[in-house]
Formats: structure tokens, C-alpha cells, sequence
């Protein structure tokens, strides 16, 4: 009999990972994601006390092989320090997560070493010891040689009497719902089904998830347990007029956005806006090399858009990206990207991190934030603990690089373009499967969950389980 072990993401959004033993003594590690905001961020006294830098709770030796729904770094963002710990086996994912996670991973290396080597120079000053990158681009790399891509649809066996098969979970590129049937020595078969992260219909560019019927245990993620978002016409439609209130107002406007997934959606809109000539700004800047490389692979793998907006594409005779946003302009390099900090208006600059905790929308504070003429858009999720959090909760300054800015630029908070599905959705995906399985709420916050499943319980009379850190169930 297969026991799950739940390790993370649970009664919180990030650092998704669950470890199963088989019965006959082999380790799959589901997920293995890396933990954001909380604690994780800013303790400079006591850098022990940073859940990435915590011990594995299993052997990294001992893990016989690994599954990854899709290359978010809050479900594959530890990979690299799990390889340098020891594990040598497979990782297996869909193609395009595979190409996702090489370019995530080796970014997510390198802002670990440059935030230790920042770190560092700051407790250098104060005779404080210095600390160590929680990994470096070598063990990224290192992951890279183990990754095994496997097609949608496709049954895989991931170690003797272990088979995966990969479903379109709709969230981004490679996103998948994770099948895993279990082979048992009385011929019997248990299914476990993990969604992943669930896509949402305002998701513009991804199919709907796929639909299942049958599992023994379902795993569903809770992000938006608790509520659904709005219509994504209407949202648009707010998206515009923010555009063009701060085309009046002679600022500029931020939008940090997730590399992969948000951006490309936000690039997607603002081009519809332009093609339909309802976008004032005179430039759009997509300041994060990572969001650029990013949108290559998107293009490549275009075939897997949701069949509307190819349409849409054709129907403009767009041959590449560049064509659908003739005013976007990249800026890879440091020197492009300080380059706009001599725009005062007329601009629309997305840019990492999606929550603020790091990346180049930091910098673009230091000359913006603090402008009343300037707005500012979430378009995702804030987790607790980050920067973005709390300036959604309105905080009214913020602290960064040791500095406080004041937060004087208009806030918007734009739920309609999650790429999580909402409570309904979830729900609504939920139902179709014939039987009830034993059903567990992961990945979202407890007061999300305790929602969702009492809305489970109204509407569906399905009693949903909520799980606390280091629970351990037989499938």
C-alpha cells in the first residue's frame, strides 16, 4: 500500500511538495517548490530561520524519482538543491514545462547567488558571518541532465508498478493535472490525481483543463477558494480605462507580472488594445530577460493556445510576436533597463518579480512608486509576507534595498486575470469525477479553504479534508 506524506504547500500557496512511498520501498517526491514571502525574505539576523534553507524532512539520496506538474518556481524552484543534496534519478514533466524550468531554475540560481553575494557585503560591514546562496547555477544545470519530457496523454511508468500520465491543467505552457496509478501486488489499481495549479477562463492564450473522472484520492488546489473572479470582458474593460486615466494624469504605469504565465497574458491584452487602437501609452516595456526568453518559448509552442485567440492571431496575420505589440520594446541588459528610469510618462513597464519580492520592479519604485501620477497593477496573486501584499493591503511604504519609498502611486488590483481557476471553476472541475474520491485541499491559505470546503460540502455534499504539515495517508 502507497502512503502520501504532506510536506508543502499545505495551508499556504507555495512550496508545493508531497512525498509517496510505494509499497515496495520507492520514494516519488510530487512537486518540489520552492517557498515565497513569509519568513523567507528580508531576515537578515538569523538566515537559518528561511524555510529554503531548512533540511529536507527526507533524504535526498533516497528519492527514487520526481514529478513536476509545471515549472512555477513555487512547485519546482528547490529542484536544484535537491540534486546537490544527492538525488540522481529522473524528473519527469511535459516538454514545454522542461524548457520552462531551464530557463527558471538557472535564473532562480542566479538570483541566489547574487542575493547572498548583496547579503554578504551588508553583514561584512557589521562583522556578522556570511551565508551561502541556497544553490548556484551549477546545480541547476545539473537538473537540466535529469529531466524527462512526456507528452499530454501519454501513460509513463515513473518507477516499477508506478505510471504517470499528464493532462492540460490550463494555467500556462506544459501546466499539467498529474495522474498517478499505482500498481498493487493484488492486481489492484489506485489512482491518485493531483490538479496542479487549475487555469482560469481569463487565462487568454490556454486551453480549459482538461476534464477527469476517476481517482481514488484527489488533490485540489485552494488558492481562490473563496471567491470567483469577474468577467474577463470586465475586467478588460477596467484594465483600459486605468490606461487611459494615467495617460490623463502624464504618468507612467508598473505592472509586476509572473515571467511565465502573467506576462505573456498582459502582453496578449495590451496588443488587442493596440490592434484595436485603445492603448494611449507610447511604450511598453518588457523589462525582465526571463519574461523574454520566456515568450519564445510560448510562440513555439502556439499550437497549444486555446483555438479563439489563434484565431484572433490569424486574423491580424501575426507571424511572430513582435507583430501584435509593434510598440513593445525589450530591454535585457542593466543599462536598457536603467534606461527607463529618464521616462517620466506615457510608459507601461512590466517586470519581475510577480510579487515584488525581487527583480526589476524594485528598481523601477525607486523612480516611480512614490509619483501620484503613477499607477500601479496587480494582475496576481500577493502571498502573505511579500512586498506586493502589502501594498494590496495598503501599506504606506515599503522597504527596498533598506530604503523606504512612500507608496503614493494609484493601486489597482485586477483579480480577473488569474490563472487560477475560481471557486466555481474548482468545484464545477471537481464534480466530474463519477466517484467521490478522498478529497484534500492543498496550496491556499486555511481561511480559503475552510470556504471552499464548505462549499463543497453545500453544493456537492462532499466532505473535503484539509490537511496540516506532515500528515500521512494510505492511498
Amino acid at each position: 500500500m502507497a502512503l502520501l506524506n504532506f510536506l508543502g504547500a499545505i495551508q499556504q500557496v507555495t512550496g508545493s511538495c508531497y512525498l509517496i512511498e510505494t509499497h515496495d520501498k520507492k520514494n516519488i517526491l510530487l512537486e518540489c517548490g520552492m517557498q515565497q514571502g513569509g519568513d523567507n525574505e528580508n531576515n537578515h539576523d538569523d538566515p537559518g530561520n528561511n524555510n529554503n534553507r531548512s533540511a529536507f524532512t527526507f533524504n535526498p539520496e533516497h528519492i527514487d524519482a520526481v514529478v513536476i506538474s509545471h515549472a512555477h518556481i513555487d512547485h519546482s524552484g528547490m529542484l536544484p538543491r535537491l540534486v546537490a543534496e544527492g538525488f540522481r534519478g529522473p524528473i519527469y514533466a511535459t516538454d514545454a514545462t522542461c524548457e520552462l524550468m531551464d530557463l527558471m531554475l538557472l535564473d532562480s540560481a542566479h538570483i541566489q547567488e547574487k542575493d547572498a553575494e548583496w547579503e554578504n557585503r551588508w553583514r561584512a560591514r557589521r562583522g556578522k558571518r556570511p551565508i551561502k546562496p541556497i544553490y548556484v547555477s551549477e546545480d541547476a544545470e545539473r537538473v537540466m541532465k535529469q529531466l524527462v519530457a512526456v507528452e499530454y496523454e501519454t501513460l509513463t511508468e515513473v518507477v516499477e508498478g508506478v505510471k504517470v500520465n499528464f493532462h492540460d491543467a490550463g494555467h500556462i505552457i506544459g501546466s499539467a493535472i498529474v495522474q498517478l496509478e499505482f500498481h498493487e501486488p493484488n492486481n489492484s489499481v489506485r489512482t491518485l490525481v493531483f490538479s496542479g495549479d487549475l487555469g482560469s477562463t481569463c487565462s487568454p492564450l490556454m486551453k480549459a483543463p482538461s476534464i477527469l473522472k476517476h481517482a481514488d484520492v484527489l488533490l485540489l488546489e485552494s488558492t481562490y477558494g473563496d471567491r470567483d473572479h469577474r468577467c474577463n470582458e470586465e475586467t478588460l474593460d477596467e484594465l483600459a480605462k486605468i490606461l487611459e486615466q494615467a495617460h490623463q494624469d502624464g504618468g507612467n504605469v508598473m505592472i509586476p507580472a509572473f515571467s511565465v504565465g502573467r506576462t505573456q497574458d498582459i502582453l496578449f491584452h495590451l496588443g488587442r488594445f493596440y490592434q484595436e487602437g485603445r492603448l494611449p501609452q507610447h511604450t511598453v516595456y518588457l523589462d525582465s530577460p526571463m519574461a523574454i526568453r520566456a515568450n519564445a518559448i510560448y510562440f513555439r509552442h502556439r499550437d497549444d493556445f486555446d483555438e479563439e485567440n489563434r484565431a484572433m492571431l490569424r486574423k491580424h496575420n501575426i507571424q511572430n510576436a513582435d507583430d501584435w505589440l509593434p510598440i513593445l520594446k525589450l530591454t535585457p541588459t542593466p543599462d536598457e533597463s536603467m534606461a527607463i528610469n529618464k521616462v517620466k510618462s506615457g510608459a507601461i513597464i512590466v517586470a519581475g518579480s510577480g510579487m515584488c519580492n525581487g527583480g526589476r520592479i524594485i528598481h523601477h519604485f525607486k523612480h516611480n512608486l512614490w509619483r501620484k501620477e503613477c499607477h500601479m497593477i496587480f494582475t496576481g496573486f500577493q502571498a502573505r509576507g511579500t512586498t506586493g501584499r502589502a501594498i494590496v493591503d495598503g501599506a504606506t511604504t515599503v522597504r527596498v534595498f533598506r530604503e523606504d519609498i512612500m507608496v503614493g502611486a494609484q493601486v489597482h488590483t485586477l483579480g480577473g486575470f488569474s490563472a487560477h481557476a475560481g471557486q466555481t471553476q474548482l468545484i464545477e472541475w471537481a464534480s466530474h469525477f463519477e466517484n467521490h474520491p478522498e478529497l484534500y485541499l492543498i496550496h491556499g491559505e486555511l481561511e480559503k479553504m475552510q470556504i471552499l470546503q464548505s462549499e463543497f460540502k453545500k453544493r456537492l455534499n462532499w466532505e473535503a479534508n484539509i490537511p496540516e504539515q506532515g500528515d500521512r495517508i494510505a492511498l
